[in-house]
């Protein structure tokens, strides 16, 4: 079996694959036009957000087998068509979700200990220990929404806390040890601290806008390491400016590309901009799954994946 690597990975990813039996072509340059001339010579791909696998591409597919992406979600693939043409589909969610966990966490934490702001002021050569003073977690009822993969390391993270941790999914029965799944009513009457871990899908695209916000009985702390397109920046800044959200932890942001590469390409948003300007705001370039373990730990999910799926290439 012939596979196409469209991105770059941890070298063992391709030397594990052709220890398989697995024949490895890679290509991480050429346009999404040039690779369509060649797809059909290929058994699977392997790619992290490089371009939209959609249906135009697929159909030039004729021998693809499987698409296996290099991260957690497959938002980048017309999954429906993909699989109405019984090609199978890989994501490696087991192999960031710990660093997602930790990088939530740290969020949190700078949040609540003031901590970026306090950093800036001493290197300003300003000395305000009143004005940083801190929350602590202890106590707090910390909200999750989406309980998967990410959202089970967050909360297992949260267990020497000593705080409530809750969870709200539209699959019933996820909760478990970490976590009690509740009810969105319920869920948003008790959180003090909401954090995102859902894929970017139409149920969840622009979850987080004024009514969502506004149907919340407190104020509450955002943290969002999942996707930006879930959160509409608009009314965030809103919801900053009369302090029903009192600060956020965003790894990611509406205006990302595609390949998460790049943030935006022409000027930047208005609304973008102001809510950068908030000091209770704390932002990271997509990074929270980002890790060197992780990178080692994506690949090695990919090619367990593969190789269950395809044992004799």
């Amino acid at each position: 079996m012939k596979i196409l690597h469209l991105d770059n990975n941890h070298p063992l990813l391709q030397e594990q694959l052709a220890k398989a039996g697995f024949v490895n072509t890679s290509d991480y340059t050429s346009p999404k036009e040039s690779i369509e001339k060649v797809i059909e010579n290929y058994d699977g791909i392997v790619i992290r957000s490089r371009f939209k696998i959609d249906r135009a591409f697929l159909k030039k597919a004729t021998n693809l087998k499987f698409i296996a992406r290099v991260g957690a979600g497959l938002e980048s693939i017309d999954e429906t068509y993909a699989k109405k043409k019984g090609i199978l589909l890989f994501a490696a969610p087991e192999g960031n979700r710990n660093a997602v966990g930790e990088h939530t966490l740290g969020m949190l934490l700078s949040l609540f200990n003031k901590l970026a702001i306090a950093n800036a002021q001493v290197k300003n050569g300003q000395w305000d220990r009143e004005a940083n003073r801190g929350l602590e977690l202890d106590g707090k009822i910390v909200g999750i929404i989406g309980y998967g993969n990410m959202g089970k390391a967050f909360a297992k993270k949260l267990k020497g806390f000593d705080c409530t941790v809750l969870c709200y999914d539209i699959k019933e029965e996820v909760g478990d040890a970490n976590a009690t799944q509740v009810s969105l009513k319920t869920f948003q009457e008790m959180v003090d601290v909401v954090s995102l871990h859902t894929p970017w899908t139409p149920l969840t695209d622009k979850m987080i806008q004024l009514d969502f916000i506004n149907a919340f009985s407190k104020s509450f702390w955002l943290l969002n390491t999942a996707r930006g397109k879930s959160v509409v920046t608009k009314d965030l800044v809103t919801a900053l400016k009369t302090e029903k959200i009192l600060g956020a932890g965003l790894d990611v942001l509406e205006y990302e590309k595609l390949s998460f590469e790049n943030l935006f390409s022409e000027k930047m948003p208005s609304e973008l901009k102001e809510l950068l300007a908030f000091e209770n705001v704390i932002v990271s370039p997509h990074v929270a799954g980002w890790t060197y373990e992780s990178k080692i730990k994506l690949a090695e999910t990919i090619v367990e994946k593969i190789i269950e799926a395809f044992p004799n290439p």
